[in-house]
Protein backbone atom coordinates (compact mmCIF):
# COMPACT_ATOMS: atom_id res chain seq x y z
CA UNK A 1 0.00 0.00 0.00
CA UNK A 2 1.45 3.37 -1.02
CA UNK A 3 2.26 5.59 1.90
CA UNK A 4 1.46 9.34 2.01
CA UNK A 5 5.27 10.23 0.39
CA UNK A 6 4.68 8.12 -2.32
CA UNK A 7 1.06 9.21 -2.90
CA UNK A 8 2.16 12.88 -2.52
CA UNK A 9 5.13 12.81 -5.61
CA UNK A 10 2.34 10.82 -7.90
CA UNK A 11 0.10 13.80 -7.56
CA UNK A 12 2.74 16.81 -8.12
CA UNK A 13 3.84 14.44 -11.03
CA UNK A 14 0.79 14.42 -12.57
CA UNK A 15 -0.08 18.07 -11.39
CA UNK A 16 3.35 18.79 -13.36
CA UNK A 17 2.34 16.72 -16.52
CA UNK A 18 -0.97 18.25 -16.60
CA UNK A 19 0.49 21.56 -16.41
CA UNK A 20 3.22 20.78 -19.33
CA UNK A 21 0.05 19.53 -21.77
CA UNK A 22 -1.89 22.58 -20.58
CA UNK A 23 1.09 24.93 -21.64
CA UNK A 24 1.59 23.21 -24.86
CA UNK A 25 -1.99 23.48 -25.73
CA UNK A 26 -1.62 27.23 -24.49
CA UNK A 27 1.32 27.63 -27.36
CA UNK A 28 -0.71 25.62 -29.77
CA UNK A 29 -3.40 27.79 -29.23
CA UNK A 30 -1.18 30.82 -29.55
CA UNK A 31 0.78 29.59 -32.62
CA UNK A 32 -3.01 29.40 -34.37
CA UNK A 33 -4.12 32.58 -32.71
CA UNK A 34 -1.56 34.29 -34.52
CA UNK A 35 -2.02 32.74 -37.90
CA UNK A 36 -5.89 33.61 -37.78
CA UNK A 37 -4.69 36.97 -37.27
CA UNK A 38 -1.96 36.69 -39.61
CA UNK A 39 -4.57 35.91 -42.06
CA UNK A 40 -7.27 38.03 -41.13
CA UNK A 41 -9.66 35.49 -39.87
CA UNK A 42 -12.24 37.73 -36.94
CA UNK A 43 -11.65 36.66 -33.56
CA UNK A 44 -15.47 35.68 -33.41
CA UNK A 45 -14.82 33.63 -36.77
CA UNK A 46 -11.65 32.04 -34.93
CA UNK A 47 -13.12 28.45 -33.59
CA UNK A 48 -11.28 25.43 -32.15
CA UNK A 49 -12.17 23.83 -35.16
CA UNK A 50 -10.71 26.85 -37.35
CA UNK A 51 -7.56 26.80 -35.03
CA UNK A 52 -7.14 22.95 -35.07
CA UNK A 53 -7.03 22.78 -39.19
CA UNK A 54 -4.57 26.11 -39.06
CA UNK A 55 -2.45 24.34 -36.89
CA UNK A 56 -2.42 21.04 -38.81
CA UNK A 57 -1.65 23.19 -42.25
CA UNK A 58 1.40 24.97 -40.54
CA UNK A 59 2.76 21.11 -39.63
CA UNK A 60 1.78 19.88 -43.04
CA UNK A 61 4.18 23.60 -44.45
CA UNK A 62 6.83 22.86 -41.84
CA UNK A 63 7.10 19.12 -43.21
CA UNK A 64 7.19 20.16 -46.95
CA UNK A 65 10.10 22.52 -45.99
CA UNK A 66 11.60 19.88 -44.52
CA UNK A 67 11.30 17.67 -47.91
CA UNK A 68 11.89 20.62 -49.78
CA UNK A 69 15.59 20.97 -47.88
CA UNK A 70 16.12 17.62 -48.64
CA UNK A 71 15.71 17.98 -51.93
CA UNK A 72 17.91 20.49 -52.57
CA UNK A 73 20.77 19.15 -50.53
CA UNK A 74 20.28 16.09 -52.97
CA UNK A 75 20.57 17.90 -55.81
CA UNK A 76 23.65 19.64 -54.86
CA UNK A 77 25.35 16.43 -54.35
CA UNK A 78 24.21 14.95 -57.61
CA UNK A 79 25.63 18.15 -59.29
CA UNK A 80 29.03 17.68 -57.27
CA UNK A 81 28.82 14.12 -58.33
CA UNK A 82 28.21 14.94 -62.47
CA UNK A 83 30.73 17.19 -62.29
CA UNK A 84 33.62 14.99 -60.50
CA UNK A 85 35.82 12.74 -62.57
CA UNK A 86 34.66 8.92 -62.47
CA UNK A 87 38.22 7.99 -60.58
CA UNK A 88 40.09 11.04 -59.43
CA UNK A 89 39.02 13.93 -56.98
CA UNK A 90 39.05 16.45 -60.16
CA UNK A 91 36.65 18.36 -62.21
CA UNK A 92 35.72 16.07 -65.17
CA UNK A 93 36.45 17.62 -68.62
CA UNK A 94 32.55 19.24 -68.91
CA UNK A 95 32.97 20.86 -65.38
CA UNK A 96 35.95 22.23 -65.98
CA UNK A 97 35.46 23.79 -69.49
CA UNK A 98 32.83 25.57 -67.35
CA UNK A 99 35.12 26.78 -64.85
CA UNK A 100 37.35 28.05 -67.61
CA UNK A 101 34.42 29.89 -69.36
CA UNK A 102 33.57 31.74 -66.60
CA UNK A 103 37.68 32.66 -65.72
CA UNK A 104 37.92 34.00 -69.42
CA UNK A 105 34.63 36.02 -68.60
CA UNK A 106 36.08 37.78 -65.49
CA UNK A 107 39.39 38.00 -67.94
CA UNK A 108 37.83 39.98 -70.26
CA UNK A 109 35.73 42.13 -67.97
CA UNK A 110 37.79 42.89 -64.57
CA UNK A 111 41.31 42.26 -66.74
CA UNK A 112 42.08 40.10 -63.57
CA UNK A 113 45.02 37.68 -64.77
CA UNK A 114 44.21 33.93 -64.78
CA UNK A 115 46.26 31.50 -66.55
CA UNK A 116 45.85 27.71 -67.99
CA UNK A 117 48.58 24.88 -67.25
CA UNK A 118 48.71 21.52 -69.33
CA UNK A 119 49.67 18.38 -68.68
CA UNK A 120 50.16 14.99 -70.67
CA UNK A 121 51.09 11.78 -69.36
CA UNK A 122 53.89 10.27 -72.12
CA UNK A 123 53.01 6.83 -72.97
CA UNK A 124 50.93 6.15 -70.48
CA UNK A 125 49.56 2.95 -72.38
CA UNK A 126 53.21 1.29 -71.52
CA UNK A 127 52.14 2.01 -67.39
CA UNK A 128 48.56 0.23 -68.15
CA UNK A 129 50.77 -3.10 -70.11
CA UNK A 130 53.55 -2.74 -67.07
CA UNK A 131 51.80 -2.68 -64.33
CA UNK A 132 48.17 -3.52 -65.14
CA UNK A 133 45.46 -1.08 -65.21
CA UNK A 134 44.89 -1.29 -61.28
CA UNK A 135 48.54 -0.02 -61.33
CA UNK A 136 47.84 2.94 -63.46
CA UNK A 137 44.98 3.85 -61.49
CA UNK A 138 46.83 4.06 -58.44
CA UNK A 139 49.71 6.21 -60.98
CA UNK A 140 46.73 8.60 -61.75
CA UNK A 141 45.64 8.61 -58.63
CA UNK A 142 48.99 9.72 -57.17
CA UNK A 143 49.70 12.43 -59.91
CA UNK A 144 46.17 13.98 -59.09
CA UNK A 145 46.70 14.02 -55.59
CA UNK A 146 50.28 16.13 -56.20
CA UNK A 147 48.76 18.05 -58.12
CA UNK A 148 46.14 19.24 -55.82
CA UNK A 149 47.90 19.27 -52.95
CA UNK A 150 50.19 21.82 -54.75
CA UNK A 151 47.46 24.81 -55.77
CA UNK A 152 45.58 27.10 -53.75
CA UNK A 153 41.90 26.96 -52.75
CA UNK A 154 41.27 29.42 -55.50
CA UNK A 155 42.56 27.26 -58.73
CA UNK A 156 40.69 24.76 -60.87
CA UNK A 157 42.62 20.87 -61.08
CA UNK A 158 40.38 19.17 -63.97
CA UNK A 159 41.16 15.99 -66.23
CA UNK A 160 40.52 16.81 -69.45
CA UNK A 161 41.20 13.72 -71.17
CA UNK A 162 42.67 10.05 -70.04
CA UNK A 163 46.07 11.23 -69.42
CA UNK A 164 45.37 14.90 -69.37
CA UNK A 165 45.09 17.35 -66.59
CA UNK A 166 44.43 21.03 -66.72
CA UNK A 167 44.69 23.71 -63.91
CA UNK A 168 43.46 27.25 -64.00
CA UNK A 169 45.43 29.54 -61.56
CA UNK A 170 43.70 32.40 -60.80
CA UNK A 171 45.59 36.26 -60.36
CA UNK A 172 48.36 34.67 -62.55
CA UNK A 173 49.98 36.06 -65.10
CA UNK A 174 52.62 34.31 -68.22
CA UNK A 175 55.52 34.56 -65.82
CA UNK A 176 53.92 33.32 -62.60
CA UNK A 177 51.91 30.59 -65.07
CA UNK A 178 55.88 29.26 -66.15
CA UNK A 179 56.67 28.93 -62.73
CA UNK A 180 54.15 27.40 -61.02
CA UNK A 181 54.25 24.82 -63.81
CA UNK A 182 57.93 24.25 -63.20
CA UNK A 183 57.36 23.98 -59.55
CA UNK A 184 54.37 21.21 -60.41
CA UNK A 185 56.27 19.18 -62.32
CA UNK A 186 59.41 19.04 -60.14
CA UNK A 187 56.57 17.63 -57.39
CA UNK A 188 55.54 15.01 -59.72
CA UNK A 189 59.10 13.95 -60.35
CA UNK A 190 59.98 13.87 -56.65
CA UNK A 191 56.71 11.89 -55.51
CA UNK A 192 56.39 9.06 -57.82
CA UNK A 193 53.72 6.56 -57.38
CA UNK A 194 54.37 3.21 -55.70
CA UNK A 195 52.70 0.16 -56.53
CA UNK A 196 53.37 -3.53 -55.19
CA UNK A 197 56.08 -2.08 -53.80
CA UNK A 198 57.78 -0.66 -56.87
CA UNK A 199 58.07 3.25 -57.69
CA UNK A 200 56.79 4.24 -61.15
CA UNK A 201 58.55 7.22 -62.68
CA UNK A 202 56.12 9.43 -65.16
CA UNK A 203 57.52 11.01 -68.24
CA UNK A 204 55.43 13.63 -69.13
CA UNK A 205 54.97 17.16 -70.92
CA UNK A 206 53.40 20.61 -69.94
CA UNK A 207 52.88 23.95 -70.66
CA UNK A 208 51.59 27.29 -69.68
CA UNK A 209 49.52 29.82 -70.73
CA UNK A 210 47.64 32.87 -69.77
CA UNK A 211 44.28 33.57 -70.64
CA UNK A 212 43.20 36.19 -72.92
CA UNK A 213 39.61 38.06 -73.17
CA UNK A 214 37.47 37.58 -76.20
CA UNK A 215 39.07 33.76 -75.91
CA UNK A 216 36.60 30.56 -75.94
CA UNK A 217 37.39 27.41 -73.87
CA UNK A 218 38.44 25.42 -76.55
CA UNK A 219 40.95 27.89 -78.11
CA UNK A 220 42.39 28.75 -74.80
CA UNK A 221 42.66 24.94 -74.17
CA UNK A 222 44.15 24.69 -77.91
CA UNK A 223 46.87 27.55 -76.93
CA UNK A 224 47.47 25.52 -73.69
CA UNK A 225 47.87 22.02 -75.70
CA UNK A 226 50.82 24.26 -77.78
CA UNK A 227 52.41 25.46 -75.18
CA UNK A 228 52.40 22.08 -73.49
CA UNK A 229 53.66 20.39 -77.46
CA UNK A 230 56.36 23.56 -77.68
CA UNK A 231 57.68 22.26 -74.02
CA UNK A 232 57.82 18.90 -74.86
CA UNK A 233 59.78 19.20 -78.67
CA UNK A 234 62.54 21.57 -76.27
CA UNK A 235 62.80 18.93 -73.99
CA UNK A 236 63.47 16.37 -76.69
Amino acid sequence: MPNKTTMKIERAGLTRGSRAVAADKQAASGTASAATRLLGIPTSESTPKVRAAIAALRREVDALRGELEATRAQLEAAEKNADQDDLLPLLNRRAFVRSLTRHISFVDRYHTPSSLIYFDLNNFKRVNDAHGHAGGDAVLRQFAGVLIANVRESDTVGRVGGDEFAILLTHADQAQAHKKADQLAEQVRTSPAIWNGQSIALSFAYGAFELKGGDNPETAMARADEAMYRHKRGAR
